[in-house]
């Protein structure tokens, strides 16, 4: 049998004319936006994308060889991007990264997207794992959101904004993802708690999506098969795109014009709101 696409897929390219570019008036190099996860994937294309916008991005993740990867892509479309090796499991290091971060420019959006990922069910789930998953998922996007708010509200008309990525896990659940499933939900109630303390100026949003074509989807591919007891190629079909509309995965760079959308202008109504990009996967079952 012939392998799917999916299992030879290599990170897409980054191309300039993929990229959404808003003209803003607060997308300019005085203003900082802080992106976890920025090393790989969703977290390495809003980077770039933000970049890209004219902001000042400070990238941060534990993988620096990937994060100067991050920092060279952006160059080659002519942004910029910071990158400063974080553990976010570590509130030394978000609290040195947030003070850094505030030196290059005014603080006015931070997008937490750093995540993982670890198959099993609730009675076999580590709880090691259960305790690394929160600290980089639910603890640390607070504890940056905590300490973000104060420089948004320092910055140029006191408006900024928090984007949380979240997943169509935070709408619905599958098996085996237990502790995902409750991050994702998480993320979304800091979210609206954000928004419903920013007064119309501070904005939190969650963005949600389907499968992306990033290492995280692509690497559970083989525990999802031996957990569910099916073939790789049934895991691509049935589960991960089985509910989808759309048969093929996002790119990350789509998902990261989500981020800029709601980070600019056009998000001004985007108050504890979620864009839910999913190609159907929740609401035409």
């Amino acid at each position: 049998m012939k392998r799917p696409e999916f299992f030879d897929l290599e990170e897409p390219k980054i191309k300039i004319e993929e990229i959404l570019v808003v003209k803003d008036k607060y997308f300019n190099p005085k203003n900082v936006a802080i992106i976890t996860g920025a090393a790989s994937g969703i977290g390495r294309a809003t980077a770039v994308a933000l970049a890209a916008n004219g902001l000042t991005v400070v990238g941060t993740d534990v993988n620096e060889e990937g994060g100067k990867e991050t920092v060279r892509r952006a160059e080659d479309l002519g942004g910029r991007v910071i990158f400063i090796k974080t553990d976010l499991t570590k509130d030394q290091e978000i609290e040195g990264c947030v003070r850094q971060a505030s030196q290059y420019g005014s603080i006015k959006f931070l997008a937490n997207i750093a995540g993982m990922q670890h198959i099993d069910p609730v009675e076999n789930f580590p709880m090691r794992v259960y305790d690394l998953m929160q600290a980089i998922m639910v603890r640390a996007p607070f504890y940056l959101s905590k300490l973000s708010i104060p420089h948004i509200k320092r910055s140029e008309d006191g408006t900024g904004a928090i984007g949380n990525m979240c997943s169509v896990h935070g709408h619905m659940v599958t098996k085996n993802k237990p502790v995902y499933n409750i991050t994702k939900f998480a993320l979304r109630g800091l979210a609206q708690s954000i928004a419903a303390e920013g007064e119309g100026k501070i904005r939190g949003f969650t963005i949600s999506v389907g499968f992306v074509r990033t290492p995280l989807a692509l690497n559970q591919i083989p525990d999802q098969a031996k957990q569910r007891g099916i073939t790789p190629e049934e895991v691509v079909r049935d589960v991960m795109m089985g509910r989808s509309q759309i048969k093929e995965m996002m790119t990350p760079v789509e998902v990261a014009n989500l981020f800029v959308i709601g980070f600019s202008f056009l998000g001004k109504y985007l108050i504890g709101g979620d864009l839910l990009f999913d190609g159907g996967m929740v609401k035409t079952y």
